[in-house]
């Protein structure tokens, strides 16, 4: 089988301060749920509906790393990282601004914010600004992400 053509974007590809926005997916109960089960996270925010009625926020409320993962997943769905990345390598100054409901729908805007060669040249990290999104304009997560992407020049 030949090996296909990447579809993603290379390193030299990302402008710096241009937003890149991914497809937006609503987060369920399931989701919520299924994250409790597979992570062993069952704190009363995330489960108990009783507990939540005496919250501010009223209902059970996504764990913050699950709308990392969805953040994750969307960025995947975007194309932006078909055949082109190489790693994850951090995120920094993550914080959680509004808490994620059931119904809520999500979306990603990232930014890249730096770029820096590798040493020998076929690889770069890209440094963004990633916003997530509700479907009110609200950023309900911040962060900077890191990650390894392949050089055009490299391929």
């Amino acid at each position: 089988m030949q090996p296909r053509e990447p579809l993603g974007l290379y390193y030299e590809d990302f402008e710096l301060g241009k937003a890149y926005s991914t497809p937006r997916r609503t987060v369920t109960s399931t989701d919520i749920v299924n994250f409790a089960c597979l992570s062993g996270d069952f704190n009363a925010p995330h489960v108990d509906h009783e507990f939540c009625k005496a919250q501010p926020y009223g209902e059970p409320i996504a764990h913050g790393p699950l709308v990392l993962a969805i953040a994750g997943g969307l960025m995947c769905q975007s194309g932006i990282n078909d055949g082109t990345i190489i790693a994850m390598m951090g995120t920094d100054e993550w914080r959680i601004h509004l808490p994620v409901k059931h119904g809520d729908t999500l979306e990603v805007i990232n930014t890249p914010s730096e770029k820096k060669l590798t040493r020998d040249g076929k690889r770069g990290i890209v440094v963004f600004d990633r916003e997530i999104r509700n479907q009110r304009g609200e950023a309900v997560h911040t962060m900077k992400t890191s990650c390894m992407y392949r050089c055009r020049s490299a391929s």
